[in-house]
């Protein structure tokens, strides 16, 4: 079985790239979603977090995403042990949900940060999707409205620019608003089919 990895950077549409996979009946392993369930379900993450942020990470038991963010958004070194606390955790979790799907031609990882965080070390394939800054920005405008265009563009800056990830991927997929996704997806489809059998 292979395990693919599917990135973008921010606004690229990288999950509704996997949700295509997906209605081709891929299973697709969420890492953000997984993570956020993960920050209020595992004991030694939901410590972990608490350590680096007091007791205000949680109200009611609810991960506070918005206080987390608040503290990590200009401190990388708070964010980085954020993500020693996190990121193991969903390794492992991506390690147990394989087996149970081991009869599958191929699984899929979506993830938003595969390089940054060490996990296109984990998967066989990776997919890229791309899109131009421009499109990126707008798309994220529109599903956070209260957010700046300056707000975005730091975001984006602490990711790694596009044409260093696309040059460590095995596939590209643009998502430009122009280009047909579906020959797209399908192609590539075609391709890790054929290298799973060939395993």
């Amino acid at each position: 079985m292979l395990r693919v990895g599917i990135t973008g950077n921010m606004g690229a549409g990288k999950t509704l790239v996997a949700r295509v996979f997906e209605s081709l009946r891929v299973p697709v392993f969420y890492a953000d979603v997984e993570a956020n369930k993960l920050s209020e379900s595992d004991p030694s993450v939901v410590a972990g977090i608490k350590k680096l942020f007091g007791d205000d990470a949680y109200v009611d038991g609810k991960y506070n995403r918005k206080h987390v963010a608040s503290k990590i958004f200009n401190d990388q070194t708070l964010l980085a042990q954020l993500n020693a606390v996190i990121h193991p955790a969903t390794f492992r979790q991506f390690a147990e949900w394989v087996i149970d799907k081991r009869d599958a031609p191929y699984v899929m990882k979506e993830a938003a940060i595969l390089f940054e965080s060490g996990a296109d070390k984990t998967v066989d394939k990776i997919i890229f999707v791309s899109a131009p800054e421009s499109v990126r920005m707008e798309r994220v405008q529109k599903r956070n409205p209260v957010w700046s265009g300056v707000d975005i563009k730091r975001r984006m800056q602490t990711q790694e620019p596009e044409e260093s990830k696309i040059s460590r991927s095995d596939y590209v997929i643009q998502n430009d608003g122009t280009a047909f996704l579906l020959p797209q997806v399908l192609s590539i489809h075609r391709s890790l089919l054929g290298k799973s059998e060939a395993d």
